[in-house]
C-alpha cells in the first residue's frame, strides 16, 4: 500500500467531508466569477421587483393610512418581503446548475474520486449560499436607496440576516435534490420556479393577508413565505399591518420561531434526500 493510499484511508471523516466541501465550493465560486453574466441577472432580479413594486403598484396598496407616509410605510413592509422572495428563488438557479452538471457527467466524475458524497452536494449549495449572500447585500443597499430602514436593535437586525441565510441555504438543498431527479436544464429551470410562484404570491410578501379572500388566508398564514416574511419585519422593526399583527394565530405570534423551524426541517428533509439521489444517479440521470 502506498503513502498517499494510506492518508486517504485513515483520513478522518470529518476533516475529510470538511476539506472536500471546501474544494468543491471554491470551484462553484470561481465559476460564478468566470461567468459573471450570471451573477449579474441574478442580482439584478430582485433589484427590478424592488422598484417595481415601490414604485409602481405601491401607490394602489395601502397599510395603516394614506398619502406619502403610506406610501413610504409600503416601502418598508415591502423590502422584508421582497428579502424573503429572494430566498426562495435560490431553488432556480441551483437546480439547473446541479441538473447541467450531472448531464455533462462532472457529477459522476467527482462521484469516481476518493472523496465523501455529501462534501460535492456541500460545495454546491456553500457556493450558492455565498451567491445569495451577496444578492441580500445587493438588496439592502437597494432598500435603503429607496427608503427602507432597520428600526430595531443590532441584535435583531443580525438574527433577520442569519434567518435568511438559513432558509436560503435550506432552500438550496431542496433545489438540488430536484435538480438530481431534472432531465435536462431547460425541464429543471422550469421545474425549480412552477411550484415557488403560488408559495410567493399567496403570501404576505407583496399584500396583507386581510386582503385576499376568506378561505386563502388560513393557507397563507401558514405558508412558509409568509412565515419567513413577518419574521424579518419583526426583526428588522418594519411595518406590520394591525390585521396581521393581532395575536389571534400562532404563525402571528411565533413567525420568527416558525421560520427557523420551517428551515431546519427542510434541511433535515432534503438533505439526506440529494446526497442519496447523488449517490444512486447514472450518467443517464436514471436511478441505479
Amino acid at each position: 500500500m502506498t503513502t498517499s493510499e494510506t492518508a486517504t484511508k485513515y483520513r478522518p471523516t470529518l476533516g475529510w467531508l470538511i476539506n472536500d466541501t471546501i474544494a468543491v465550493a471554491k470551484r462553484h465560486i470561481l465559476k460564478i466569477t468566470r461567468v459573471p453574466e450570471s451573477l449579474f441577472f441574478a442580482l439584478i432580479q430582485p433589484v427590478m421587483f424592488v422598484l417595481l413594486f415601490a414604485f409602481v403598484f405601491g401607490g394602489a396598496i395601502t397599510l395603516n393610512g394614506n398619502g406619502a407616509s403610506a406610501a413610504a410605510d409600503y416601502r418598508e413592509y415591502l423590502i422584508p418581503g421582497i428579502f424573503a422572495q429572494t430566498v426562495m428563488f435560490a431553488v432556480a438557479s441551483i437546480t439547473v446548475g446541479i441538473t447541467e452538471d450531472a448531464n455533462r457527467g462532472i457529477m459522476d466524475r467527482f462521484r469516481s474520486l476518493p472523496m465523501r458524497p455529501g462534501a460535492v452536494l456541500g460545495g454546491h449549495t456553500l457556493a450558492s449560499l455565498f451567491q445569495n449572500i451577496l444578492v441580500l447585500i445587493i438588496l439592502s443597499i437597494t432598500g435603503l436607496l429607496v427608503g427602507w430602514r432597520i428600526r430595531s436593535s443590532v441584535a435583531d437586525a443580525l438574527l433577520g440576516y442569519l434567518l435568511l441565510a438559513t432558509f436560503a441555504y435550506a432552500m438550496t438543498w431542496i433545489g438540488a435534490w430536484i435538480g438530481l431527479h431534472m432531465p435536462s436544464p431547460e425541464v429543471a429551470g422550469t421545474a425549480g420556479l412552477a411550484w415557488i410562484f403560488p408559495l410567493t404570491f399567496a403570501s404576505n410578501v407583496f399584500t396583507p393577508i386581510a386582503t385576499m379572500p376568506s378561505w386563502l388566508q388560513p393557507i397563507a398564514l401558514w405558508n412558509p413565505v409568509s412565515c419567513l416574511a413577518l419574521a424579518c419585519r419583526k426583526l428588522f422593526g418594519n411595518p406590520i399591518p394591525v390585521f396581521e399583527n393581532s395575536g389571534h394565530s400562532f404563525p402571528e405570534v411565533h413567525a420568527v420561531q416558525m421560520a427557523f423551524a420551517y428551515a431546519l426541517i427542510f434541511l433535515a428533509i432534503f438533505a439526506p434526500l440529494a446526497v442519496r439521489a447523488f449517490k444512486t444517479r447514472n450518467v443517464g440521470g436514471l436511478k441505479a
